[in-house]
C-alpha cells in the first residue's frame, strides 16, 4: 500500500484481516452467514465488529466512537470488502452517521451515533421511480399536521431498509421556489405505521427496496436539521458518500485481483501456469497499477477531508467514486475472462465480484453523473 499509515492504523488493518480470515475466510462460513449469498449483511458478524469498537472507528468519542476520521473509515471499508465480510449495511449506515454529525441536535446525535457504534444499521431514501439521477425531481411529500408531518408517496432503490433500524427520508415539504428547495430530512423508524418496505429482487440478492408511505406520521422532533433545507444538507454529505462507496469498491476490486492472481498462478495449460503467458501477465500488471493508483486517490481525498471536514470536494470525491467503481468493474470482468469458465461458475467468488461491481457504477451517482460533475468543475 502506497499510503502512509500510523502504527495504530497498521495494527487496525492487521486486526481486520485476521478477523475476516478467521470468521468469514471460507465459502462455507460466508454461505452460512448469508443464506448462500442471498443476503449481503450478517448481523451476527456486524454485532461482533461493534463489540470490537470497529463500527465507531470514525465516530466522535463523545458518542461512543473512537474519534477517528475518513482515513480510518476507508481502511475499515476497504479491508472488510477485501475480506468479503458480510456487513453490507455499514456503507449506508456511515452515510447516515455523517448527516447526523453535521445536522443533528445533541439528543439526536446521542441516540443515532451511539446506536450505530453499538451495531445499529441505518438507511437513507432519496431515489424515486421518477427521480434517480435527478434527485431534485422527487415528489414524495411530507405535509405539516398536528406537530409533525404526514408522509405520502414512494421511494425506490433504498439499500438495506429491510433490516435497518431507521430510514433517513428526504421528502418534499414545500412546493415553493426551485426544485432544489423545499426538501426536508426526516427520521422514520422502519416499524412506523404507514410504511411498507418491499424488497426488490436483484442479481445481487436482497439488497434494496421499494418504500411505500401511506398517512405515515413523523413527529417534528424527528426532523434532521432544518425544514426545507434538505437539498443543501444532502449536498454537504454527497462528497463523503462517494468516498465511502469508492473505498468499498477498492476493497472488492482488490479481492477480485487477489483471486484472479491466485488462479493464474496455479492453473496450468500447455505445460505451464497460464499466468506465465504474456497475454495474462501484462493484464495482471495493468490491473495492479490501476488498483494502486485508485488507492492513492482514495486515501488522498480521505486525508483532505480529515484536514478540513467542512470543505466541499465535488471534483475529487467524484473522481474517487468514478475511478474506484470503474476499476473494480474492470478487474472483476477481466478476472472472469482470465479464469475462463471457472470465473463464471458459482464454485468460485469471481462471478459474485462481477455482480457486485457492475451495480457500483450506477448507485450513489452513476459514472456518467460523476463525469458530468467533474467536467463542470473545469467550467464545461
Amino acid at each position: 500500500m502506497g499510503v502512509t499509515l500510523t502504527d495504530e492504523q497498521r495494527d487496525f488493518v492487521a486486526a481486520i484481516r485476521h478477523f475476516c480470515a478467521r470468521e468469514v475466510g471460507t465459502r462455507e462460513q460466508r454461505d452460512r452467514l448469508t443464506e448462500h449469498g442471498r443476503h449481503a449483511h450478517s448481523q451476527e458478524v456486524y454485532r461482533r465488529m461493534a463489540q470490537l469498537g470497529w463500527l465507531g472507528a470514525a465516530l466522535p468519542e463523545e458518542y461512543g466512537g473512537a474519534g477517528g476520521g475518513m482515513v480510518d473509515a476507508c481502511l475499515f471499508l476497504e479491508e472488510t470488502a477485501r475480506g468479503m465480510a458480510p456487513i453490507g449495511g455499514f456503507g449506508t449506515t456511515l452515510i447516515v452517521a455523517g448527516a447526523y454529525e453535521r445536522f443533528g441536535s445533541e439528543e439526536q446525535k446521542q441516540a443515532m451515533l451511539g446506536g450505530i457504534a453499538n451495531g445499529a444499521v441505518e438507511a437513507i431514501a432519496m431515489s424515486e421511480p421518477g427521480a434517480g439521477s435527478d434527485v431534485g425531481a422527487l415528489t414524495c411529500k411530507a405535509t405539516r399536521q398536528d406537530g409533525g408531518f404526514v408522509v405520502e408517496g414512494q421511494k425506490t432503490w433504498c439499500s438495506n431498509a429491510h433490516f435497518s433500524d431507521h430510514i433517513l427520508l428526504v421528502a418534499r415539504t414545500s412546493a415553493e421556489g426551485s426544485k432544489h428547495e423545499g426538501m426536508t430530512m426526516l427520521e422514520v423508524p422502519t416499524d412506523a405505521e404507514g410504511l411498507e418496505i418491499r424488497p426488490i429482487p436483484t442479481m445481487g440478492g436482497e439488497e434494496t427496496n421499494d418504500l411505500f408511505f401511506t398517512d405515515c406520521f413523523v413527529p417534528e422532533e424527528q426532523v434532521l436539521g432544518r425544514v426545507d433545507q434538505g437539498w443543501i444538507q444532502l449536498m454537504a454529505g454527497l462528497n463523503v458518500e462517494r468516498l465511502i462507496l469508492g473505498a468499498i469498491m477498492l476493497g472488492v476490486g482488490q479481492r477480485a485481483f487477489d483471486d484472479a492472481l491466485g488462479y493464474v498462478k496455479e492453473r496450468e495449460q500447455f505445460g505451464r501456469p497460464v499466468g506465465s503467458f504474456q497475454a495474462l501477465s501484462h493484464r495482471i500488471a495493468d490491473l495492479a497499477t490501476e488498483l494502486e493508483a485508485t488507492r492513492l486517490l482514495i486515501y488522498d481525498v480521505a486525508a483532505t477531508v480529515d484536514a478540513d471536514p467542512s470543505r466541499m470536494l465535488p471534483r475529487e470525491a467524484s473522481m474517487a467514486k468514478l475511478k474506484a467503481t470503474e476499476v473494480a468493474k474492470r478487474v472483476a470482468l477481466e478476472g472472469m475472462q482470465m479464469m475462463g469458465g471457472y470465473g463464471y461458475a458459482t464454485e468460485y467468488d469471481m462471478e459474485a465480484h462481477v455482480r457486485t461491481t457492475l451495480v457500483s457504477t450506477i448507485y450513489g451517482g452513476t459514472s456518467e453523473i460523476q463525469r458530468e460533475i467533474i467536467a463542470k468543475t473545469y467550467g464545461l
